[in-house]
């Protein structure tokens, strides 16, 4: 007879989607009040497009991949290495390795991920409305400039700023919400029903 031994392991891993929402919506809002005409570009969004936007948002999705969530390492990844990729698109340039992106290009860019980001919408359904509401807004978001590229359309871009500036304004709700909410164990600030 053998001696069998059932081990169990408990997940302890914090819950990284706090810090994905907040690093996405933070650097949304800062990027998109410089779209919608309150600020200039400078050093301060493209730093927070590295490293809190960028870096942060890697972190959390490789932290989602150990608490097996393929829909959050899949977002939170992306997201971060979008966040990067903008970043080079606008440095490369200004180290004088490559021109400029064309407009054209940018909307190839926008569009893919505004498509990305649809698919990824449709995945929320399972999720919870404050979700929804994130990637449904930054769908819109990614087609508005893309439309803004097309059209050199200032009016355009400054609509995108108004509404990049709501969707990440929902993900810093959002992130400060499960945070709240798992401290207090009790829903301080609704997400909405879990689908």
């Amino acid at each position: 007879m053998t001696d069998t031994k059932i081990v169990s392991l408990k997940e302890n891993t914090a819950n990284p989607a706090p810090l994905g929402l907040l690093a996405f919506g933070m650097t949304t809002v800062l990027l998109n009040f410089k779209n919608a005409g309150f600020i200039e570009m400078s050093p301060m969004i493209l730093a927070m497009g590295i490293f809190y936007g960028g870096l942060a948002q890697v972190i959390a999705g490789i932290i989602e991949a150990k608490k097996n969530n393929t829909f959050g390492l899949t977002a939170f990844t992306s997201y971060g290495f979008f966040w990067l990729t903008l970043v080079a698109l606008i440095l490369i340039p200004k180290f004088g390795w490559m021109p400029a992106p064309t407009d054209a290009s940018m909307e190839a860019y926008l569009a893919m991920w505004g498509i990305f980001t649809l698919l990824l919408f449709f995945g929320t359904l399972k999720l919870n409305r404050a979700l929804q509401l994130v990637f449904g807004t930054l769908t819109i978001l990614f087609f508005l400039l893309v439309a803004a590229h097309a059209t050199k359309n200032e009016s355009i871009e400054h609509l995108a700023g108004y509404e990049g500036i709501v969707c990440g304004a929902l993900a810093i709700y959002t992130g400060v919400a499960q945070v709240l909410n798992e401290l207090y164990g009790k829903v301080v600030l609704p997400i909405g029903p879990v689908s």
